[in-house]
């Protein structure tokens, strides 16, 4: 059986890629990172709880040292009813570039030579991390510079496409996790929570 390395949060999006991954019978070492999030606990919770049935436990490595001191409200979290959270409020700088390269290291460490990730084309503001341009110019880059490859089956896809995979795989959506603004439960406010509420609805699993 194939193993694939999967950066798993806890969220809709990569928990959606990990159902695909069983539906194709692979072996899903699931990679959860601790970067200092305010709600790092509650998506360690989430990512051990909506995996397929049969996935490795999840391997949990700490980079939060790397974020100390930062404004970040992804890092420092709000008082929501006092505090107003705007998206250049959620930015941390190059995020995504240390997840893959933390991501490819570990993989070749383990003989894993494919990384799947559930990243999709953001329109958020700052999130220039997160776009299909800046993950193809990663692709190059990785290429350039050891085997592992990376493969992220949302990059060109909506919110609302992802919902309705999620849909047809039996993703367990409502125990997924992806707020940006508060620790503990949806904030209903932050742009992740906001492009989840739209895709659910649009995927007609809300009115």
């Amino acid at each position: 059986m194939t193993t694939v390395m999967l950066m798993a949060s806890g969220g809709l999006d990569s928990t959606t890629v990990a159902y695909q991954l069983a539906a194709r019978g692979l072996k899903i070492k699931p990679l959860f990172f601790d970067y200092g999030q305010h709600c790092v606990e509650t998506e360690w919770r989430r990512v051990n709880e909506v995996l397929p049935s049969g996935t490795e436990q999840p391997e949990r490595n700490c980079l939060s040292d790397l974020f100390r001191a930062s404004h970040s409200r992804l890092i420092v979290e709000a008082n929501l009813w006092e505090e107003e959270v705007k998206d250049d409020d959620l930015y941390i700088p190059y995020r995504t570039l240390l997840f893959y390269a933390a991501a490819a290291a570990r993989a070749q460490t383990l003989g894993i030579m494919e990384v799947y990730t559930g990243f999709i084309n953001s329109n958020h503001a700052k999130e220039i991390d997160c776009t299909a341009d800046f993950m193809n110019k990663l692709d190059g880059l990785s290429e350039a510079v050891g085997p592992v490859r990376f493969v992220s089956p949302f990059r060109y896809s909506s919110k609302t496409d992802v919902a309705q995979e999620a849909l047809r795989l039996g993703v367990p959506i409502g125990r997924t996790f992806s707020c940006q603004a508060a620790s503990q439960l949806p904030c209903g406010a932050c742009p992740n929570c906001v492009e989840r509420l739209v895709a659910l609805r649009k995927a007609g699993l809300m009115t």
